[in-house]
C-alpha cells in the first residue's frame, strides 16, 4: 500500500511540476495525490496511528472523486456546466461538506459508504463519459491522440475504483480490495509511463513540453537562431563589400553597375528573409490586456485590405458580437493578418475571404474562410508544423502557421484547421470564456 502512496503522489507531483498554470495538469496532480493519500493512511493505522490515518481515509475516499470530476470537466472543456461562472467548483465540493457533517453526527460505517456511493458514483461514471466523449468528438488530429491515450490510461482504473473500492465498501465494509485495484493501478502506471516516452501524456514526454508543435518550436528555434547568426554575418558582408565597390569604381560600364546591383539587391533581400524567420521562430512573450476584439480584428483588415484588392479578394466582416478580451494586441493582430495571407495566397484568381466574430459553446469564435483551392488531406495535418510550405508563394517560407499556433497556444485559445482540395479553408480561434471580459451583440461590416 505505501508503494501506491509513493507511485501515485509522485506521478501527480510531475505532473503538477510539468504545466502548473495549466488548470487540467493541476486538478490531474490534485486527484493523483488525493487518490495516493489511500496508501498513506493505511500505513499509519498499522503503526498506530488511528485517528490520524481516519481523517485521511475520509480525505481519500471524499476528495478523490471530486478532484476527478473537475479534472474531467476541465480536460473536457465543460466547467460551464457547473453553473455560475465565479464558483463552479464550490458545488461540486457540497457532498464533501454533507459528507464531513454525517461523520461527526454518526459513526455508523455502513450509512458513510452508502451515502458516499450515492453521490461518488455519478462522478466517477460522468467523469469517464467526459474523457470518452471529449476523444471521440475532438477534431484536431494532434489532441485527438492526446485526449485517447488520457482516456485509455484514466478510464478503465477509475471503473475498477468505483466498483472495487465504493460499491464493494457498501456491500462489505471490510472487504479487501488493494489486492483487485494494485492490478489496475498497475496497468495506468505503465501505460502511462510507455506513453509518456512515446507520444507524451498532459504535456509530459520524454522532456517536459506543452506539447508535440513547442517542442518542434524550440528545436527549430535553437539551431536557427545560431544559423541566422552566421548567415547574417556573412551576407552582411557580402552587402557591404558591394556599396563599397560600387562607389570606388567610378568607371564602370552599365552591365557591371546591374551585376553589382543584382548582388546588393539580393543581399539585401537575404537579409529581410533571415529578420522574417527569426522573428517568427523566437520565443514569443505577451504582454497581455484588455482588448477589443472586433476593433483589432477591423484594423487589421485595413492594413491588409489594398494587397487583397490588387489580387481581387474581397475583405467581408461579420460580427454577431463585439467581445472583450485579454490577449496581446500586437501578436493576436499579427496572427490573423498571416491567416490572411495564408487565404490570399489560395485564392489566385480572387474570391472572398469572410471573417466572423460570433458566440461558440466554449467562449469566442473568430473565423477566417476562404474560397480558394484549399488543402489536401496529406497537407492539412501538417501545415502547423515549422517550414510546412505548400510553395503557393515564393515569399512563403513556411512559418506563418506555426507562428499562428505558437501565438494562440500561448493565449489560452486554441486553433483548427478544416479544408478540402477545391472548396476552400476556415481557420477558427477559439477564445475560452475565462479570457472573455464581455460580448455585446454586434453587426455586420464590409
Amino acid at each position: 500500500m505505501f508503494f501506491y502512496f509513493i507511485a501515485l503522489f509522485t506521478a501527480g507531483a510531475i505532473v503538477f511540476a510539468n504545466r502548473p498554470r495549466s488548470e487540467s495538469n493541476r486538478w490531474a496532480s490534485y486527484f493523483l495525490i488525493a487518490a495516493s493519500i489511500g496508501g498513506l493512511a493505511s500505513r499509519l493505522d498499522e503503526s498506530g496511528f488511528s485517528q490520524i490515518a481516519y481523517g485521511l481515509q475520509f480525505f481519500n475516499y471524499t476528495v478523490t472523486p471530486y478532484c476527478v470530476l473537475i479534472f474531467s470537466l476541465v480536460y473536457a472543456n465543460k466547467t460551464q456546466l457547473l453553473g455560475i461562472k465565479s464558483m463552479p467548483k464550490l458545488y461540486a465540493a457540497l457532498p464533501i461538506l454533507l459528507m464531513l457533517v454525517f461523520t461527526f453526527l454518526s459513526n455508523n460505517q455502513q450509512w458513510f459508504f452508502n451515502l458516499l456511493l450515492l453521490w461518488s458514483a455519478p462522478y466517477y461514471l460522468v467523469s469517464c463519459y467526459l474523457l470518452v466523449n471529449s476523444f471521440w468528438k475532438e477534431q484536431d488530429s494532434r489532441l485527438r491522440r492526446n485526449r485517447f491515450i488520457t482516456a485509455v490510461i484514466v478510464v478503465p482504473t477509475l471503473l475498477a475504483v468505483l466498483f472495487f473500492i465504493y460499491v464493494a465498501k457498501v456491500v462489505s465494509p471490510a472487504f479487501e480490495f488493494f489486492n483487485y485495484i494494485s492490478v489496475f493501478i498497475i496497468y495506468s502506471l505503465v501505460v502511462a509511463l510507455l506513453c509518456t516516452f512515446m507520444y507524451g501524456v498532459l504535456g509530459v514526454r520524454l522532456r517536459i513540453e506543452h506539447d508535440p508543435m513547442e517542442g518542434k518550436m524550440r528545436a527549430v528555434s535553437s539551431g536557427a537562431s545560431m544559423l541566422n547568426h552566421t548567415i547574417k554575418n556573412e551576407i552582411g558582408k557580402i552587402a557591404i563589400s558591394s556599396e563599397n565597390l560600387q562607389s570606388s569604381l567610378t568607371d564602370l560600364n552599365e552591365h557591371s553597375k546591374q551585376h553589382i546591383q543584382i548582388i546588393m539587391n539580393a543581399s539585401n533581400h537575404m537579409l529581410a528573409m533571415m529578420d522574417r524567420i527569426h522573428s517568427q521562430i523566437k520565443d514569443i512573450v505577451l504582454k497581455e490586456e484588455s482588448v477589443s476584439l472586433a476593433n483589432l480584428v477591423e484594423d487589421t483588415l485595413k492594413q491588409h485590405e489594398a494587397l487583397m484588392l490588387k489580387k481581387n479578394i474581397i475583405l467581408h466582416a461579420e460580427y454577431t458580437l463585439k467581445p472583450v478580451i485579454i490577449c496581446d494586441a500586437t501578436h493576436v493582430s499579427e496572427a490573423i493578418g498571416n491567416l490572411l495571407l495564408n487565404a490570399g495566397e489560395a485564392m489566385q484568381a480572387g474570391g472572398i475571404i469572410t471573417v466572423k466574430l460570433s458566440d461558440h459553446k466554449y467562449g469566442i469564435e473568430l473565423s477566417v474562410q476562404d474560397s480558394g483551392i484549399g488543402i489536401s488531406e496529406e497537407l492539412l495535418g501538417q501545415v502547423f508544423d515549422p517550414f510546412c510550405s505548400s510553395g503557393k508563394s515564393s515569399r512563403n517560407f513556411g512559418l506563418g502557421l506555426s507562428y499562428v499556433y505558437n501565438v494562440i497556444n500561448k493565449s489560452g485559445a486554441k486553433i483548427t484547421l478544416t479544408s478540402k482540395a477545391g472548396e476552400g479553408t476556415r481557420a477558427a480561434i477559439i477564445w475560452p470564456k475565462r479570457k472573455v471580459i464581455e460580448a455585446c451583440k454586434g453587426g455586420s461590416s464590409v
